[in-house]
């Protein structure tokens, strides 16, 4: 296939200043590419997440993109999701709006913006999470969830275009001391087509943030994610479910990623319908071309 150069962009996503959050690359104008070659692409950067933008085939969607991990395409992300609409805007993609509508693999999913250049927030809906029944129960649920120290929630899978288990911890220091099993949570995930493992516990009244979260995607060649929409879309829907909501009025705040130097923060809030919107701060850290 023949080379060609294209506008490339690296942002941090759930991020107050460039270094935190989950960076995130970003391919302008791929609508060339094929698949191979986007996971080609995604490999080689080795970050969580790479994005294409491709022309959308649909006019209700203010602009389309296609997600990669290092090793497979995902319908739906939380960071990739919030940066793709950062970067739309950024880069002059579409006109300013404070209404967006994304289209991915998982469908048409609204955005809402507030503010606007280097302070600009987005705020996306993230498609509807629903527990997933495992049956049979995999010997290596057992095995992995032996040596957490679990509470509240009992674990679940749970999914909203890719698949997570959820387990609760003790409280937040317990989410933060974890050393976690990778080969375990490895284990796990390939056996129930999960993509990781995700922890999370409530932090005390003298922390900034309502919840501690870390998420671990061992078999995805990612050991721990920095900052995990999706993932965090999935527990905000399980303590719904659960009537468990943290925070005030169907909002609260969520910490990730300072185990890895990268001290992340995603709004979560849950509306009227029990949607769920995730939303942050995106940081513009690389602006250049990739020759491919």
């Amino acid at each position: 296939m023949q080379r060609t150069t294209h506008r490339y962009l690296q942002v941090d996503v759930f991020a107050d200043r460039p270094g935190a959050g989950n960076p995130l690359g970003v391919v302008l104008d791929a609508a060339a590419w094929d698949t191979e070659r986007m996971q080609a692409f995604a490999g080689w950067t080795n970050l969580s997440e790479t994005i294409f933008f491709l022309p959308p085939t649909t006019p209700d969607a203010s602009y389309r993109i296609r997600i990669f991990t290092p090793r497979q395409e995902l319908p739906f992300a939380g960071h990739p999701s919030v940066g793709a609409a950062w970067v739309a805007l950024h880069t002059g993609l579409i006109p300013a709006s404070d209404r967006l509508v994304q289209e991915c693999a998982a469908g048409l999913l609204p955005v809402r913006v507030e503010g606007d250049g280097l302070q600009r927030t987005i705020h996306l809906r993230a498609p509807r999470a629903y527990p997933m029944e495992v049956t049979p129960d995999p010997p290596e649920r057992d095995t992995t969830l032996a040596s957490l120290p679990t509470a509240g929630l009992p674990a679940a899978l749970w999914n909203n275009g890719p698949a997570w288990w959820l387990v609760e911890l003790r409280d937040a220091a317990a989410v933060r001391a974890l050393e976690p099993d990778l080969p375990a949570i490895a284990a796990l995930t390939q056996a129930t087509g999960a993509i990781g493992l995700a922890v999370f516990g409530r932090a005390s009244a003298q922390d900034d943030h309502d919840l501690a979260v870390r998420a671990f995607c061992p078999a995805d060649n990612i050991p721990e994610d920095p900052v995990t929409g999706s993932v965090n879309a999935c527990i905000a829907a399980a303590l719904t479910a659960a009537g468990v909501l943290p925070g005030t009025a169907g909002r609260y705040l969520a910490s990730q990623g300072r185990e890895l130097g990268r001290d992340g923060r995603v709004h979560l809030e849950v509306d009227g319908e029990d949607e769920v919107w995730i939303g942050g701060q995106v940081q513009w850290v690389i602006d250049g071309q990739v020759t491919w």
